[in-house]
């Protein structure tokens, strides 16, 4: 248990220290006009409150995967927790933090202008249709998560439930931002409060061990190696790429660029503590990663989450809980769709204050969404988590340019790209989706390539400074 609240106390501790000199370094200016007020069409661009836009972003990253990822792997033991927190500190929320103060400070703009404003035009492009691609993978995977839940707590078919949440999250990507979003999402809080804090107070109460085996070892009843898939499986809560398309969401809402710690930081610190709690529940419920693989070989995650919640809190506490659970994947893909929206739009320049320009766009986005639908789930979801970290791993890339072109600490940012960069390009060497090479020669490569990528990017910005001293010299 000690260990538990060790590692969420270092979270908090993150949030304070470490968030407070990334704040310092980045610089916000408080007298700077903001998207939401120079640019307020009452669609996308709405002044919105720090409360309401703090629990909107929380909803909007924090999906399926501070969940499903966290419980899939607590196989692998306590080390999880350690990846947990580092991640999320020193990765997760200042990719967060960066995706939404660099969109604020460029109007607003999605995800891939802000890359291509500072790795240039050729990332510009590769992110545009990477981005997008990841966006609608997203929308399918939280569409068939929670369908299967909703389906086996209630009996309606499965795809009874897609088409019904297709439908709202149709309704969510078209109308204004404050019609849905930002009206019912700071109700859902309370929810997801009661779930986080109701489960972990059941486990204290009921007396269950937290970590049957307490060491850093592999647990992995499967024996799969923890490098790199473990920093795979556990994006949302550590880092994701995926939050990088919902930051530009709430950054055109923002009203004033000191908001940007807690709003963007400070959300992904909350998704490490629910990824904390969901992987603490899976090692402590089923004692240890054997039980736990066995009850994820009965019906997945989906069921881990029925089984825990019901157990711990009884029937209604459990549907409470679970109805949080349902919450969560649903309020990131609706505006995983969304962000796809604004992605196209920026791209062909097509302005979407009129209802007519956004169903031009939406129409054929959920037409190719309910086809990917059709896919196989686990398939999907391990494409999801490749592309969701690369996605991370360029944004990070595009922060340290930042930073290193404003002369500010870039480390913070391209350390972080750098082990990134590792990790994405070992997977989709090593695993089947990708080259399904060996493990110690996919190593090599995604050693070689984060080392190289560290090597070029020093370079180009040593060479950039040298022309700047030498420009300032010369006048």
């Amino acid at each position: 248990m000690l260990y538990f609240f060790a590692c969420v106390a270092l979270l908090i501790a993150g949030y304070f220290v470490y968030g407070k000199l990334v704040d310092n370094i980045f610089g916000p200016d408080p007298n700077r006009p903001t998207p939401a007020v120079t640019l307020n069409d009452g669609v996308d661009y709405v002044e919105m409150s720090p409360k309401k836009i703090f629990l909107v972003q929380l909803l909007n990253i924090a999906g399926l995967g501070p969940i499903f990822g966290p419980i899939l792997g607590a196989l692998y033991g306590p080390s999880a927790l350690i990846w947990i927190v580092i991640g999320c500190i020193f990765g997760g929320a200042v990719h967060d933090y960066f995706s939404g103060m660099l969109s604020m400070r460029h109007e607003g703009r999605s995800i891939p202008d802000v890359v291509g404003k500072e790795l240039g035009f050729g990332f510009k492009q590769f992110m545009r249709l990477f981005s997008i691609v990841l966006l609608l993978l997203v929308g399918v995977v939280f569409v068939l998560g929670p369908a299967k839940l909703l389906g086996s707590m209630t009996g309606l078919a499965v795809p009874a439930w897609v088409a019904i949440i297709f439908g709202y999250y149709f309704l969510a990507t078209i109308l204004p931002i404050d019609k849905i979003i930002g009206r019912i999402y700071p109700l859902f809080g309370a929810v997801l409060i009661f779930m986080a804090v109701g489960l972990t107070a059941a486990l204290i109460y009921k007396g269950y061990n937290f970590y049957p085996e307490l060491t850093l070892a592999n647990l992995h009843p499967k024996e799969l190696p923890l490098w790199p898939l473990m920093f795979i499986t556990i994006a949302c809560g550590a880092i994701s790429g995926f939050h990088a398309t919902q930051s530009p969401l709430m950054a055109r809402c923002v009203t004033n660029e000191k908001l940007g710690r807690p709003l963007f930081y400070g959300s992904m610190i909350g998704e490490g503590i629910i990824a904390l709690i969901w992987a603490t529940l899976g090692m402590a419920f089923y004692s240890g990663s054997t039980g736990l693989n066995a009850a994820l070989g009965q019906g997945g995650p989906a069921y881990v989450v029925n089984e825990i919640s019901t157990t711990l809190l009884g029937p209604v506490g459990g549907l409470l809980a679970i109805i949080g659970v349902v919450i969560l994947p649903i309020s990131s893909g609706d505006t995983a769709f969304r962000s796809a929206r604004l992605i196209i739009a920026d791209f062909i320049n097509l302005p979407q204050k009129v209802a007519t320009k956004r169903l031009l766009l939406a129409v054929p986005l959920f037409v190719v969404g309910f086809l990917i639908s059709r896919g196989d789930f686990g398939v999907i979801w391990r494409y999801f988590g490749w592309a969701n970290q690369t996605l991370a791993t360029i944004v990070l890339w595009a922060a340290a340019a930042y930073l290193a072109k404003e002369a500010k600490l870039h480390w913070i940012a391209s350390l972080p790209a750098t082990f990134m960069t590792a990790v994405a390009t070992t997977y989709i060497f090593v695993d089947k989706i990708g080259f399904g090479l060996s493990l110690q020669v996919s190593t090599i490569i995604g050693i070689a390539a984060a080392l190289l990528s560290l090597g070029a990017f020093l370079a180009k910005f040593r060479k950039g400074a040298l022309a700047l001293e030498a420009e300032a010299e010369s006048a």
